[in-house]
């Protein structure tokens, strides 16, 4: 499917999205009454005018726009803080607590101030859960490779599928960033993270112009890159981490509201990120080692870091704070 870049607000409060497959138009369109919810989505046939197209799942169906912003669910924002249209986003702390776990069942438990989780395979009930509690919680999206157990993967062509990300990461190929329909895809992802009630997006990934990606990817592909994502979240309602990239944290740094970074002490550039610290906004490490001597590093340049288990899978946690 090659979507449209093409999200509008006919008449408001009327939302349409318009997306194509080959040979075929389809739109997407959902309205709100005044001092109603928004109606569920209804699918038509470009071609044939007939409503639902055959075929076409909810997820293919919302393609968004780079930078489109999306109501929420009930145009209010979910128990908790999350995000709704024309809602002020977060703004993540300087000293901000944080967990993180990726996969396997999550504990939900820890006393931190923020959980940052898998966006596609958790659900709104656990965003509400932890809401609940007090918690704000990130929405963890590969924005630069493609990974074959998503969803959405379908939907990558492959001509936008590049290098494998190596034995560790079975399934995933770099992607190429410049394609129109990467962005599309990623918009959608990000709506996803929107509609569940998430707080702000970690967008990972976002150094393939560093590794053997297949595309001959260049710094400024990446910098403009990493931008968008920064302003298609934003335009949600949504914060955004900006997710290693260490040699453009300078340029990036003025469009993201925090950082995460991994190894930082193991590969001596936790330095980089200072621009955020100068700003107020938070640096999060995630170290794999064995030990937690990177602490006292930590600790003493206002990172907050944390040991992990590689996998992210919840049997390893010990923070710095």
């Amino acid at each position: 499917m090659t979507p449209l870049h093409k999200a509008s607000f006919l008449r408001a409060p009327r939302l349409t999205y318009v997306f194509r497959t080959p040979g075929r138009k389809y739109v997407a369109v959902r309205k709100k009454a005044a001092g109603r919810a928004w109606t569920p989505w209804r699918y038509i046939d470009g071609s044939t005018g007939r409503k639902r197209a055959r075929g076409i799942s909810v997820q293919r169906a919302r393609r968004v726009a780079p930078g489109t912003p999306a109501p929420a669910p009930g145009g209010q924002a979910p128990a908790g803080g999350g995000p709704a249209s024309g809602a002020q986003r977060w703004v993540p702390p300087r000293s901000l607590t944080w967990y993180w776990q990726l996969r396997d069942a999550l504990n939900l438990n820890w006393p931190v101030a923020a959980y940052d989780i898998d966006g596609m395979s958790n659900t709104a009930a656990t965003v509400a859960a932890l809401h609940a509690q007090g918690k704000r919680v990130i929405c963890y999206v590969n924005v630069g490779a493609s990974e074959s157990f998503r969803p959405d993967y379908a939907l990558f062509p492959a001509a936008v599928k590049g290098t494998a990300l190596g034995e560790e990461w079975p399934g995933e190929n770099w992607l190429d960033i410049r394609a129109p329909v990467v962005q599309s895809i990623m918009a959608a992802r990000f709506q996803l993270c929107a509609e569940r009630g998430f707080d702000a997006v970690e967008p990972d990934n976002m150094d393939g112009y560093s590794n053997n990606n297949g595309f001959a990817l260049t710094a400024a592909d990446q910098l403009a890159y990493n931008r968008w994502v920064a302003d298609a979240v934003h335009a949600l309602g949504m914060a955004v981490f900006q997710k290693n990239d260490s040699d453009q944290v300078a340029a990036l740094q003025p469009s993201f509201d925090g950082a995460i970074t991994e190894q930082c002490n193991t590969s001596s550039d936790c330095a980089a990120f200072t621009p955020y610290l100068t700003a107020g906004k938070p640096v999060l490490n995630a170290e794999y080692g064995t030990d937690t001597t990177f602490c006292a590093a930590d600790n003493a340049a206002g990172i907050m870091g944390a040991r992990f288990a590689l996998l992210l899978d919840g049997t390893v946690f010990q923070p710095c704070w």
